[in-house]
């Protein structure tokens, strides 16, 4: 398994939500949008923050997409636009290795 050149970079976008019809109204964009391969909705996650100036402590939902490098300002995008939260977490975290019949289906799902 290998990646190949900046742009085909597979990459895992996660961000948060607090209910189960957010996670699937924003999966269901980004992947209508072919701006992402595919969504993991990972339920019953419990995040401890600091928000305006105290501890949060809620039960969320993560969300993990799969998209690649060239398409990630759209996603980030689209996050911005779609996300009910007023700071919406947007990490992305760049894939070690992929398998290359999966990284090719997931390039062929986002290509413009």
């Amino acid at each position: 398994m290998s990646l190949t050149g900046d742009a085909d970079r597979v990459l895992v976008v996660l961000t948060t939500v607090g209910s189960e019809d957010a996670a699937v109204s924003l999966a269901r964009a980004l992947v209508e949008r072919r701006l992402v391969a595919c969504v993991n909705v990972v339920p019953a996650v419990r995040s401890i923050y600091r928000w305006q100036g105290a501890v949060q402590d809620d039960r969320e939902l993560l969300l993990l997409a799969k998209t690649t490098a060239a398409r990630l300002d759209d996603v980030t995008a689209a996050l911005a636009e779609l996300h009910p939260y007023e700071v919406p977490e947007i990490v992305a975290l760049e894939a070690a290795a992929v398998s290359a019949t999966y990284a090719a289906w997931l390039r062929g799902c986002v290509a413009p």
